[in-house]
């Protein structure tokens, strides 16, 4: 079942100035990672006092043949995908995609967060949209030894109770870009 919005990414070449443009609207950056087999560094950012703890997610690339480099070079940057937070990364992958959704990883991958699953679908016209369905793991108690310790306190809010992780490993190498609309579809106005 999709529990909600985690994030929404943005596709940029130049994290920091996305970032100063984040900050002037009163985000601050929450956590920040990589997605090695995307090819990605991720920085979070959200508004302070939101309790959704919804994110904006710049993402950006860390090497030639990233997962961002095709949409940087098409369409330049901007938005880039919408993060669900699911319960079941198999069956929520399986359910869309017998709703039409295409499977862009043949297995979910390690997200750029801790205990964080992903995998992306895109849905194809009318809305040519690319989803990234997120799962958490859910945090391990503590060791004996650490039970009367201070445990620090994650940046990002925890996942929901009862969420298994898949135990899978993220495929080697990406599938192709994205398909490109057509010139002719742009919208022209006067």
């Amino acid at each position: 079942m999709i529990l909600g919005v985690d994030h929404v990414g943005l596709a940029t070449a130049e994290p920091a100035r996305a970032g100063e443009q984040l900050a002037a609207l009163g985000m601050v950056r929450t956590d920040h990672g990589h997605a090695d087999a995307y090819g990605v560094a991720c920085e979070f950012w959200t508004l302070p006092g939101d309790r959704a703890g919804t994110a904006v997610e710049l993402v950006s690339p860390t090497r030639a043949g990233s997962a961002v480099d095709g949409r940087l070079a098409g369409q330049g940057p901007g938005l880039y995908h919408l993060a669900l937070v699911v319960d079941d990364l198999a069956g929520e992958t399986a359910r869309l995609r017998r709703s039409g959704f295409l499977a862009l990883d043949a297995e979910p991958c390690r997200g750029a967060r801790p205990g964080m699953s992903v995998a992306f679908l895109y849905l194809p016209e009318p809305a040519e949209l690319l989803v990234e369905l997120v799962h958490y793991a859910p945090p391990a108690p503590p060791r004996p030894a650490e039970a009367g310790r201070a445990r620090p306190v994650p940046v990002h809010p925890p996942p929901p109770h009862g969420l298994h992780t898949l135990g899978r490993t993220c495929p080697p190498t990406r599938p192709p870009p994205l398909p490109r609309r057509p010139a002719s579809s742009a919208v022209v106005t006067t």
